[in-house]
């Protein structure tokens, strides 16, 4: 082979590299994370609790935590579904589902959620923040995200996330961002 056709070869090489690491270097955020024995506690317990409670075997969905606030709060919180439970189509579980995701889908409605769970509880800390809106758009944002459960007041325009749904609120976070 003479030197160009080597050159030729070699930037061939080499451009080939260059793309796979690229494509790699794009594909870290993606990758499924390295597991280890033990890695899967959770799923194990889970797979154990539906083969004590339930003759089908459609397995089902976890999730758990433990979660302290900057406000000092403190929730522990576990719920499993059966996998039929959840792909169970009555009309008002769509319904109360599709309100529920729909609550959260605005930019402004998650941040009015973080900062709530972060300490800002009143109507007028809230309307302070920057890019929230207009105190009209910033009680209109906390109407809706009342209605659909993510909220309740406790009196005198305060507002926190129910105890019950602190955790929920944060997979739903969590899996936004898997």
């Amino acid at each position: 082979m003479d030197l160009e056709a080597r050159v030729v070869e070699l930037e061939r090489r080499l451009a080939a590299l260059e793309a796979r690491e690229a494509q790699q270097a794009q594909d870290v955020g993606r990758r499924e994370p390295a597991h280890h024995a033990g890695d899967f506690w959770a799923l194990e317990g889970l797979k154990a609790r539906l083969a004590e409670h339930s003759a089908d075997d459609d397995g089902g969905v976890l999730f758990t935590g433990a979660v302290g606030l900057p406000t000092g709060e403190r929730y522990e919180w576990q719920q499993d579904f059966p996998t039929g439970e959840l792909l169970g189509d009555p009309a008002e579980d769509r319904q109360r589902t599709a309100d529920a995701l729909a609550a959260l889908g605005s930019p402004v409605r998650i941040r009015l959620l973080r900062e709530i769970l972060a300490g800002r509880r009143t109507a007028a800390e809230l309307t302070a923040l920057d890019g929230v809106g207009t105190s009209g758009q910033v009680y209109h944002h906390l109407r809706q995200l009342s209605a659909a459960g993510w909220l309740h007041t406790t009196g005198r325009g305060r507002y926190e996330v129910p105890g019950g749904r602190v955790v929920p609120l944060l997979v739903l976070f969590a899996a936004a961002t898997a």
